[in-house]
């Protein structure tokens, strides 16, 4: 979901106003403070590339309200840091791609199953095998579900819907995902051409990169209540399915940075990264739209890939039963209303490698969760633990409900290939246990643990400063990469 560099430290001031909140004091053109929510070993870290700035430079864009924030898997990326939150006023805000990034809804959901793991243990190899045959990863792979125009269209605006009325799932699956696993204004005249081209064959496929498909454990309960609510149970299996909209995504993300820049230049940004275009223009109106589209597309894509592990589940434990804990967006814009100067207002909330994590009684919640909260997906990286979480309404006070959506990179990907061999990797999983599934063994260097910051301490701070509550941990059994 983004890159980071060995660029230089840039010096800014940054005060510590708590043991896990920083600030940015506005200074020159911001328009607002920056916030950043990270242990001492966490802003370290952050402090190593430019995503300081880049929390600045965000504090500048028209529109802002309250703070430009920083989550504590803040790490270099387009635009935005990955990790960065803001929200914009209707009336005056914007609306910008790099606010979003390029693999739109990148997201990330979890099947849980009633597979004891140590059932899945004596199948595994076999069953990770035949999901990497039924589920193509790595750059440019497609699959078997060959769309015409005409259907990838249906796609863009039903979402998860088109997989559920083909039967590719059931209802329920529909009302566990993030918006009902569909954005209502998302149409498909706004998207173009070679946007749709790239799409065609890419619907059921994981791609590259950080996605990946990993059989877990769960190793350890917090809360039982909101776990039983939830549906997963300690020394059970679960499936998490990690990916996006592929190519159809980046190249909607790449067509609207330009034409944002052919219409309104960027003589008058802090960095031509933060292309923007005011949210009640045209122009920003129609990028909604089609990243929108986009959102649809990445629902219905990790839904396919979540059909395919359920046929092949079906095939070894044909008595098992799953369901869809749920799925959650990283890499979005949306229009939500929050409290803004003690004031329910509507704003344009960009989540930028950032997870939505409301709490109790919202609307957006699931009528089978709102008692408890919005499930919250943090995966680990490759052979570490991952966790599920419940959205709080301290987050809703202090980040329009939002936390951080994972261990963030703490090395670039040309780094990580100078440095690390996959295959030694590959031997490090196997030595703990860890069967991997790869289409390549540069991707698994790019995405070695070691790359990545440390899980537990992000989850420590989210925990901590109420921005999502732990509620289960979740430990690798098997893992298949692009």
């Amino acid at each position: 979901m983004g890159s980071t560099s060995s660029a230089r430290c840039i010096k800014m001031e940054i005060k510590k106003i708590s043991e896990y909140e920083w600030e940015i004091p506005k200074t020159g053109k911001m328009n607002v403070p920056g916030r950043i929510y990270a242990s001492e070993k966490l802003i370290s870290l952050i402090k190593q590339d430019k995503s300081l700035e880049q929390v600045s430079n965000v504090a500048q864009l028209p529109g802002i309200i309250n703070a430009s924030i920083a989550m504590p898997d803040a790490h270099q990326g387009y635009g935005f840091s990955i990790g960065g939150v803001a929200a914009f006023g209707m009336e005056d805000g914007i609306i910008t791609p790099g606010g979003v990034g390029f693999d739109i809804n990148c997201g990330v959901r979890i099947l849980a199953t009633d597979i004891t793991v140590e059932d899945m243990i004596k199948k595994k190899k076999e069953i990770l095998h035949d999901i990497f045959r039924e589920v193509p990863s790595g750059v440019g792979r497609g699959h078997k579900e060959k769309l015409s125009i005409e259907e990838l269209e249906n796609v863009l605006k039903k979402g998860v819907n088109w997989a559920i009325e083909k039967r590719f799932g059931v209802k329920e699956d529909a009302d566990r995902c993030e918006e009902n696993g569909c954005m209502q204004n998302a149409n498909p005249a706004d998207v173009s051409q070679k946007a749709k081209s790239r799409g065609l064959g890419q619907l059921g496929t994981m791609g590259a990169g950080n996605h990946f498909l990993e059989i877990q454990e769960v190793d350890e309960v917090f809360d039982d209540e909101v776990a039983k609510t939830f549906g997963v149970e300690k020394g059970k299996v679960v499936i998490m399915i990690h990916s996006g909209s592929r190519g159809l995504g980046h190249q909607v993300a790449s067509d609207f940075i330009r034409e944002m820049e052919n219409k309104y230049g960027n003589e008058n940004l802090p960095d031509r990264e933060l292309i923007n275009a005011p949210i009640n223009s045209e122009l920003g109106k129609k990028y909604l739209s089609a990243m929108n589209c986009a959102v649809n597309f990445a629902f219905c894509n990790r839904q396919l890939m979540m059909h395919y592990v359920r046929e092949v589940l079906k095939k070894h434990f044909p008595s098992s039963k799953n369901h869809l804990v749920y799925d959650v967006c990283h890499n979005i814009a949306k229009i939500e209303e929050h409290s803004v100067n003690g004031e329910m207002k509507k704003v344009c909330v960009h989540r930028k490698g950032a997870t939505r994590s409301f709490g109790p009684g919202r609307i957006e919640v699931p009528e089978v969760y709102r008692s408890v909260g919005q499930p919250v997906i943090m995966p680990g990286s490759m052979g570490t633990f991952s966790y599920l979480l419940v959205g709080t309404k301290k987050s809703e006070e202090l980040a329009f409900g939002s936390t951080a959506h994972g261990a963030g990179r703490v090395m670039s990907r040309s780094q990580a290939m100078r440095e690390i061999k996959g295959e030694d990797v590959r031997k490090e999983l196997c030595d703990c246990g860890i069967d991997l599934e790869a289409g390549s063994l540069k991707g698994v260097a790019e995405e070695a643990p070691a790359v990545y910051k440390d899980i537990d301490e992000v989850i420590k701070v989210s925990d901590s400063v109420g921005l999502a509550k732990k509620v289960v941990r979740l430990k690798p059994l098997a893992v298949m990469k692009g």
